[in-house]
């Protein structure tokens, strides 16, 4: 049986195909960017419309399946930017009335959580979920997805890129804040805020001294990259071994765009090594947003796909979500 996922919650429309044995036969994409703006929800949407057709060719392609191979479809049905999952999901339901297929919406954090476990070895981690809008610290427990920490205000990915676009660097930021990083060392760190609240944190504060700092002309850009990714990936490893800690496991496993970040990687991997734990990433290409991912969680779910009407939930929380497949 193979199931066709799309993914569209933000500034990726993705189509991905996967077998039941979690074979991935395609994990197509086309993402928007920008040299000068960061996401403005309209302009995406029109963007990942204007798309989808060829990304859904090219996926069919890789695959070299048609759609009357396919067993059953499922989409990002939340959280994220509504006018993009709007797009998913009409463009899912086109698919479904014309090939008949029923239709399984999938949370998309969760869909980060399982393409891991699938494609490493991880069997029962404590997951570092870190992206452009979310911030979480997740973990299987009492038959439930639990978030043990979280950001209180924006999601660690859209306060690098804020920061990034602050020192018009444009769209995304990440990759060109990594880059600054290694222009800097220890011996050029400027102190900033460092904001976590029991098992939770916030960026707010830090972001916005970060800009003062630039706006100062005080330090190079460099040297305010390397200080603001030193303090946030910090805090992002205390959390995680905290949670760790409380729910005695020996895994960790990292997921989003944000953990295609050499830094944070190879901070927590030294943590986890003091803590006598295995830590886990999967390839870059299914840290980001794609729809491979989709489309296995489709498969584990493939029991709830239905025919007709879905919606979308921008809000959706991942400890909303009943597992009924593990």
């Amino acid at each position: 049986m193979l199931c066709l996922g799309l993914e569209s919650t933000a500034h990726t429309l993705g189509i991905g195909i996967v077998s039941s044995n979690g074979k991935v036969l395609a994990n197509e994409k086309i993402s928007f960017t920008s040299e000068s703006a960061g996401i403005i929800p309209r302009e995406v949407a029109r963007f990942l419309d204007a798309n989808k057709t060829q990304v859904l060719d090219r996926a069919l392609r890789r695959a070299d399946v048609s759609l009357d191979d396919l067993g059953v479809l499922s989409f990002s049905r939340g959280p994220g930017i509504g006018n993009c999952l709007q797009i998913g999901l009409n463009t899912i339901t086109e698919l479904s009335e014309k090939t008949g297929l029923p239709v399984v919406g999938v949370n998309h954090m969760l869909a980060h959580l399982e393409i891991g476990r699938l494609l490493t070895p991880a069997k029962d981690p404590v997951m570092l979920y870190v992206s452009g809008a979310n911030t979480q610290i997740i973990a299987f427990e009492g038959k439930r997805y639990r978030i043990f920490g979280e950001t209180l205000d924006i999601g660690i990915g859209n306060m690098l890129d804020k920061f990034a676009r602050h020192l018009g660097l444009g769209f995304p930021g990440g990759p060109k804040l990594q880059e600054l990083y290694y222009q800097a060392s220890s011996d050029d760190f400027v102190p900033m805020p460092y904001t976590v609240k029991g098992m939770d944190l916030a960026f707010s504060g830090i972001l916005t001294r970060a800009k003062q700092l630039v706006d100062s002309r005080k330090y190079s850009e460099a040297q305010l990259a390397y200080s603001l990714q030193e303090v946030v990936y910090a805090m992002l490893v205390e959390v995680s071994e905290r949670a760790m800690a409380h729910c005695d496991k020996k895994e960790l496993l990292l997921g989003g765009g944000v953990a295609c970040s050499r830094i944070l990687q190879e901070k927590t991997r030294i943590m986890c090594e003091e803590r006598n734990a295995r830590m886990f990433v999967p390839p870059n290409e299914f840290l980001v947003d794609n729809a491979a991912m989709i489309a296995w969680q489709g498969v584990l779910q493939r029991k709830e796909a239905r025919l007709g009407s879905h919606d979308i939930m921008p809000d959706w929380r991942t400890d909303d979500v009943a597992v009924t497949w593990r």
